[in-house]
């Protein structure tokens, strides 16, 4: 081969390398090209929705494409965030989980349909929230001790609710009823709305989901909260005293809602969904509407929000075996 004809034939080469090579980062830095699947797992109406709703459209001008609610509620929350799990690692499919669907609700199933830590890429921490517990405004039940004595006094027949089996609304209920040593039946709904709606209409004794669901209804007395389950009262609710006041400690029931997607979704997408679910939290107008809600803002690095669902799993691990609750 002549001389000139290897160096043409070498030049290809190096550019056909070249092409090749910044052909990844080159898709990448198109992302996102369509619009953004948004799983919300649980019923419109709850504080999950609610956030989603918030972020979704701030975290669309972000990225300059339309990131899209789909409500796929199922499970406390898990059925929702293993669709984001078994989605394609590419950044398009994402879900708001909460503690509940990522971490308890795998730890309570026989057959767990994805690991957190393998399964899952962590994009951010988004809010935190208290779980109290509520029962309707024309209670006889003005204290908690006044739910425990009549659990004990009439085992098997004082019921309470929450937004989903294996949550962390369903755990705490039962922490509580095995820390007080009484019989409640639990009552499981798809979602915090259902279940406020169960509370209000007195088809439930009381009822454990996220605060925000009971707000709209504490002021007009058509709810009253007994207890809630953190290390101090709480700044919406000063009269309410917390669980240990009220003899059961030890029990914390402060629940957590993170963005996540699949594993494997490429470290530069990652960074473009972190940036933009932080612009949407840190949105002025979000970060009042949130905080009127009962709830706390809360963005924060994949690793911290990583770390957190590991102690979390350890937490709840040791939680679920030392209640006795068995997978199922």
């Amino acid at each position: 081969m002549p001389a000139s004809a290897r160096l043409v034939a070498a030049s290809l080469l190096s550019l056909l390398a070249a092409v090749l090579a910044t052909a990844p980062a080159s898709a990448q830095d198109a992302w996102p090209s369509r619009a953004i699947r948004f799983i919300v797992p649980f019923a419109p109406g709850g504080s999950n929705d609610f956030t989603a709703r918030l972020m979704a459209p701030r975290m669309a001008a972000r990225l300059g494409q339309q990131v899209v609610i789909e409500t796929r509620p199922g499970a406390g929350g898990v059925t929702g965030v293993d669709i984001a799990a078994k989605a394609a690692p590419d950044g398009y499919t994402i879900a708001l989980g909460t503690a509940g669907g990522i971490v308890i609700g795998p730890l309570m199933a026989a057959r767990p349909p994805f690991d957190p830590t393998r399964d899952l890429a962590a994009v951010t921490l988004a809010i935190n929230v208290q779980v109290p517990v509520a029962v309707p405004g024309a209670s006889p039940y003005r204290t908690m001790r006044d739910l425990i004595d009549a659990a004990r006094a009439n085992p098997g027949r004082v019921t309470y609710g929450s937004s989903g089996t294996g949550g962390l609304p369903h755990l705490a209920g039962e922490l509580i009823r095995i820390a007080a040593g009484v019989e409640m039946v639990h009552v499981p709904y798809r979602g915090g709305a259902p279940l406020a709606l169960a509370v209000l209409t007195a088809e439930v004794n009381a009822g454990l989901s996220d605060l925000p669901v009971f707000m709209p209804h504490i002021a007009s007395g058509q709810v009253r909260i007994l207890a809630v389950g953190a290390p101090n009262r709480l700044r919406f609710l000063p009269d309410v005293p917390t669980l240990a006041e009220t003899g059961i400690p030890n029990i914390d029931t402060n629940n957590w809602h993170g963005l996540v997607t699949a594993a494997g979704v490429p470290t530069a997408i990652l960074d473009r969904l972190q940036a933009a679910a932080h612009a949407a939290l840190s949105d002025p107008e979000a970060a009042r509407l949130i905080a009127e809600q009962g709830m706390e803002a809360a963005p924060g690095s994949r690793a911290d929000f990583t770390a957190l669902i590991v102690r979390e799993q350890n937490r709840w691990r040791g939680a679920i075996q030392s209640a006795g609750i068995r997978p199922e």
